[in-house]
This record gives structure tokens, sequence and C-alpha cells, in this order.
């Protein structure tokens, strides 16, 4: 008679490092972020048809097939960062983000400009964005930073961390990429606060980001540009939202139906920044809801989760990586319902990219590494040690 352990793919005796993986992951998450994924290669075979026929090429699958080899690429980086413990986490943090700013470093002599920006490298028919990579190794980095600075031992934590921000935000804007920086400064500023800062120093931060943020739309023409057709609709050419909207308005309650999508042939980045109302108007409202109920799940469990973690690196790393993940999905989201100028976002697991899926199964490997329950790991009642942390 099979018993309930031997039920298991992993019984609970499994000393392998596969078997005690499976028993000290969490599963719910693993759970949520393979819908994600399956959901994301059933938008790309809904997609790619009309993308491909935009873009002229006689493949019509060719970004389906494409998704579903960027998607099991980031089921193996997911899977394999996943079982790192802690020191390997910031190890291999360490060593992903001097690859990407290396790389950041030489975009301007050897990157691809596409859209006015220059922030891809291609080489055998790929194109990698840098800095895609560079964001979670970064949390990683400024969150050991930050517990650095909270034990006392002269090491200047704070300023390290603040250099390897400002040194990674300046390679960005050369580019130029606006979006990327706004979401690493969020994902910044929630490990500054969650790491037991004064509020004061908080407010700072945020004064000299909204000032930053603001000064960009004097500088860089791409944003003024988008900006005014945010704020004036009327008077500028804004066929790109416009039209994610009357797809999602033509999805109703149940959608068109898988495929049967007409406005997505009207589109530009259907099957990359505007893959969420391909989704809504083929699958209809409910989906686009559990879609957004899905990305909720993984920042609501994994903060949790991270708030429950004894070691204070620990907890601001893995809490900023969730943020991380559901900012660049509420960006993504809220450009698709015109709440938000446009910013070239992509939705996490769901839109077309080989660096952004690739990128998020690292995202998610690293925060569920840190989450993953170890011998005193976990408390059951204390959260983010913050009071005092660096009065």
């Amino acid at each position: 008679m099979t018993t309930s352990s031997q039920a298991h793919a992993f019984p609970r005796s499994d000393r392998s490092p596969l078997g005690m993986w499976w028993w000290t992951v969490d599963r719910w998450m693993l759970g949520v972020v393979a819908i994600l994924i399956a959901i994301g290669v059933v938008l790309a075979f809904s997609a790619s048809p009309a993308a491909a026929a935009r873009m002229n090429i006689g493949d019509p699958f060719h970004f389906a097939v494409r998704q579903c080899v960027f998607a099991a690429g980031a089921v193996v980086i997911l899977i394999g960062v996943s079982m790192l413990d802690v020191q390997g986490v910031r190890r291999a943090a360490f060593f992903i983000w001097i690859i990407a700013i290396a790389i950041m470093l030489a975009l301007p002599f050897l990157g691809h400009n596409a859209k006015g920006a220059t922030r891809w490298l291609e080489f055998g028919g790929f194109s990698l964005q840098p800095s895609e990579f560079m964001k979670p190794a970064l949390v990683i980095l400024v969150a050991w930073m930050f517990a650095e600075g909270q034990k006392g031992n002269g090491v200047p934590g704070v300023s390290i961390a603040f250099g390897l921000y400002f040194v990674s935000i300046s390679l960005l804007l050369i580019q130029p990429d606006v979006g990327q920086t706004v979401l690493i400064t969020i994902a910044f500023g929630a490990a500054f606060w969650m790491a037991g800062v004064p509020l004061s120093w908080v407010m700072v931060l945020g004064a000299l980001a909204i000032g930053g943020l603001s000064s960009t739309y004097f500088l860089l023409p791409h944003v003024h540009s988008r900006v005014e057709k945010f704020i004036s609709p009327d008077s500028s050419d804004t066929h790109q939202v416009d039209a994610a909207a009357m797809a999602q308005r033509a999805g109703g309650l149940f959608g068109r139906g898988p495929g049967e999508g007409i406005m997505k042939r009207h589109v530009p980045d259907l099957h990359t920044d505007f893959i969420y109302s391909v989704g809504a108007e083929e699958f209809g409202l409910l989906f686009s809801l559990l879609l957004i109920s899905l990305f909720a799940f993984i920042v609501v469990r994994g903060l949790y989760r991270s708030m429950k973690l004894t070691d204070p690196f620990e907890q601001v790393a893995a809490a900023a990586l969730f943020v991380l993940v559901g900012q660049q999905a509420f960006i993504n989201v809220a450009v698709n319902l015109d709440m938000i100028p446009t910013k070239g976002m992509t939705l996490p697991f769901i839109s077309y990219g080989g660096s952004s899926m690739l990128a998020m199964g690292l995202t998610l490997g690293l925060a569920l590494a840190l989450t993953r329950r170890r011998p005193g790991a976990y408390t059951p009642s204390e959260g983010l040690a913050k009071a005092g942390a660096f009065a």
C-alpha cells in the first residue's frame, strides 16, 4: 500500500539536493509562477501571427516558438538559482551585477539602437538587455550593504549602497531608459525603508527621486513627448494606447475566444508591452482580474514570508525583490489601462522577450532562495527589524 509520503515525487526522507529543495521551497509560489508562464506561452501563440505579419516575418509562430524556448530557460534558471544558499545568492548577485554593468558600459559603442534608445547587445540572433539582469542583482547588493551597515563594524554600507545605485541609474539614463530607472528607484527606496532608516531619510530620498524624474521631462525629448501625449491626448497621436483600450473593451466579460481577437492586429508592440490588452480582448475582464490577482498573490505572499525571516539581509533583499516584480507588473498594466504614460515595460512572465523572461526567472529564483525554509530562518512573531537600525 502506498503511503502519502511515497505519493510525492520526493519523499521527505530524500536528502538529495533536489529533494531537499522541493521540501523547503515555497511550492505555492512555484505553482503561481508556473501558471503565469503557461499564460505567457498561450498569449504568445495568440499574438504571434499578428506580430509576425506586422513585422513581415514569414513564420507566423516565430515569436511563440521563441517564447517557449525562453520560458524553458526561465524555469531552469528559477529552479537552479532557488537552490542556492544565502552566501551563494550574494555571490551570484555580485558577479551578475559586475557583468551587467560591464555590458552596459559597452552599449554606447557596441549596442543596438531602437526607438531612440541603445539598450540591447545583439549576438547570434538574440538581443540581450543587460539592465534586466542588473535589477535583481542590484537589489541583493544594496540589501547586503544596508545589513552590513546595521552591524556597526565600520563598513560604510549605506554609502556603498548609494554608490551602486547611482552607478546603475547613471548608465540607465545614458541609454536612456527612464522606465527601468523608475523601477529600480522604487525597489531601492523600498529596501532603504525596510532596512530601518529614519523616516526623514526616506522622505529626502523620495523628494530627490521625484525631482530627478521631473527633470527628465525637460532633458529627454522622448519623455517629454510621452508625457504630453498622456496629458493632452486630443492634441497628439495616441493610436497605441487607443487601440489597446479598444481591444480591452471589445473583450467584454468573457472575451472573444482564444485566437479570435481583432484589435490585436492594430496594437503596436502587441506581443511585448501590450500583451495584457491581447489577453483582455480574447479572454475578457475575468481573465484580466485573474492575471492581476496572480501577481498580487506573489507580492503579498512574498512580503509576508519576507517579514517572517530573522536575518536583516534576507528580510530586506527578499521583500525588495517581490516589490520589484509587483511594481513592474503594476506599471505594465497601468500603461495598458492608460493610467500612466507609456514606458516600454514588459509584463513579467507574460510579455514576449528573452531578456525579460530569463531575468524574471532569475529574480524569482533569488527571492525563492532567500525565503526557503531553513533551521532558524523564520520566527512566528517577529517582522522586519526596523526600529533604531540606523539610529
